[in-house]
């Protein structure tokens, strides 16, 4: 393939990237530094403020420059930056500034990073809500997700979310898509044309040391941003049902949660006599993950891949999780720990690979070999790379066959176009 001239990358992001808070903050950081692989020249701009735990781009070499919504020096901004390739983190990004960078750089790539379906996510958690409201028994997983993505389908294709979501995946020129679940959602259910979408996981370096021996490891861990609504859920359903059976069988075991962002309300379910210690930040996630014997993720809705348990599979700790948690992680490979669907069985299973060494040594041979087989940076930044490349240099052709999204964003751009200068207008007046 004949190769397009050197690149120049603007990324707009949602927040600012926290790789240690966040699989998505991760995620954004494994694409830029393929990008950086290449030799492309990087700027990473947000309208967000500055969070606790984000990552200095300038010591990657990559530029960082604030940018204000509904402003139009974001115009200025990107006319004189010249970007070849867009790249938008999250749909809410191509929402506010898509219809500029189409006017002012029109022949630049437009990616959007999706991290993960945002609609099913809201949807999961929706219908979780409603079986709690309704007094039904939602530690069954066997009730509460089937019969799984058709439902799922007909509950997003109602909400405004899925629609905007949607939408904006049709105007862009490439999606990445972190889960192969979604891509076959999107194509089946939705109409997407597959050419539009591009599969790139959680991407990583093989551990070059062995992993911890059962020996050396105690606890139980449980790690994820509370600012996540589903890493929150997975917290209150430890606290409320899972930890006492986990206690009832293993009296004097010890469940470590660690997150970033901890609430108050998160602070008081602490109770050190019952073995439940949250713990704030992790300042090294890879660490307490590597001193750790089990992982518990019991996930009772979502979206994605879950680094949590990519994290724990670079350690070689097992984990126990829900059908939602394993989601698009494992393919055919055998899964490294266990997939339970009631709370009895997370327990028992999370028990069970605690004291049985025979069986936690073969789960961890199980996590390398998955690791290997699904989630090599070598394998997925140069498909990666491939992919854009393509873009770049087939761009006229992929618009011409994606006549639904020139639609969306004649119409959406047009709308979006209008508020965001009245809102500017406005601005000026107060």
């Amino acid at each position: 393939m004949s190769q397009p001239r050197a690149t120049k990358v603007l990324v707009i992001g949602y927040v600012w990237p926290e790789p240690r808070s966040s699989a998505a903050g991760g995620h954004m950081m494994q694409i830029l530094e393929t990008f950086l692989q290449q030799g492309w020249d990087i700027t990473f701009s947000t309208p967000a403020t500055s969070g606790e735990h984000r990552a200095d781009l300038t010591v990657l070499g990559i530029r960082e420059v604030p940018i204000e919504l509904n402003n139009s020096s974001f115009d200025t901004f990107i006319s004189e930056l010249a970007p070849d390739v867009v790249l938008f983190d999250r749909f809410m990004m191509e929402e506010q500034f898509g219809w500029r960078v189409e006017k002012h750089c029109p022949d630049a790539v437009r990616v959007l990073e999706t991290s993960d379906l945002q609609s099913l996510r809201d949807a999961r958690h929706q219908r979780l809500k409603n079986r709690l409201k309704a007094g039904d028994d939602a530690n069954d997983f066997n009730e509460l997700f089937a019969p799984a993505l058709l439902e799922e389908f007909q509950f997003m294709a109602e909400t405004d979310l899925a629609k905007r979501e949607i939408a904006a995946i049709y105007r862009c020129d490439l999606n990445l898509m972190i889960s192969e679940v979604e891509i076959e959602l999107l194509v089946e259910q939705f109409g997407v044309p597959r050419n539009l979408l591009h599969w790139c996981p959680l991407m990583v370096d093989l551990p070059s040391s062995p992993p911890v021996p059962f020996e050396d490891r105690a606890h139980f861990l449980h790690i994820g941003n509370f600012r996540h609504a589903p890493n929150w859920d997975a917290v209150l359903w430890l606290k409320t049902t899972i930890w006492p059976l986990i206690r009832a069988q293993l009296p004097a075991a010890q469940l470590h949660i660690y997150g970033a962002y901890t609430p108050p309300k998160a602070t008081a379910l602490h109770n050190a006599a019952q073995g439940f210690h949250v713990l704030n930040w992790a300042e090294d996630a890879l660490q307490v993950m590597s001193s750790t014997r089990v992982c518990l993720a019991p996930l009772r809705f979502g979206a994605g891949i879950k680094g949590k348990i990519v994290d724990a599979m670079l350690c070689g700790t097992p984990n126990v999780t829900t059908p939602i948690g394993a989601e698009a992680m494992h393919g055919d490979e055998v899964w490294p720990g266990a997939i339970t669907r009631t709370a009895r069985e997370f327990a028992d299973q999370a028990v069970q690979l605690y004291n049985d060494k025979v069986q936690w040594q073969s789960a961890q041979l199980q996590a390398q070999a998955l690791l290997a087989k699904r989630y090599q940076q070598s394998t997925h930044g140069p498909a990666l790379i491939e992919k854009l490349i393509h873009c770049q240099l087939h761009l006229a052709q992929i618009r011409r066959d994606n006549f639904t999204g020139s639609m969306l964003r004649h119409h959406q751009h047009k709308s979006t176009q209008y508020m965001a200068q009245w809102i500017e207008a406005k601005n000026r007046l107060n």
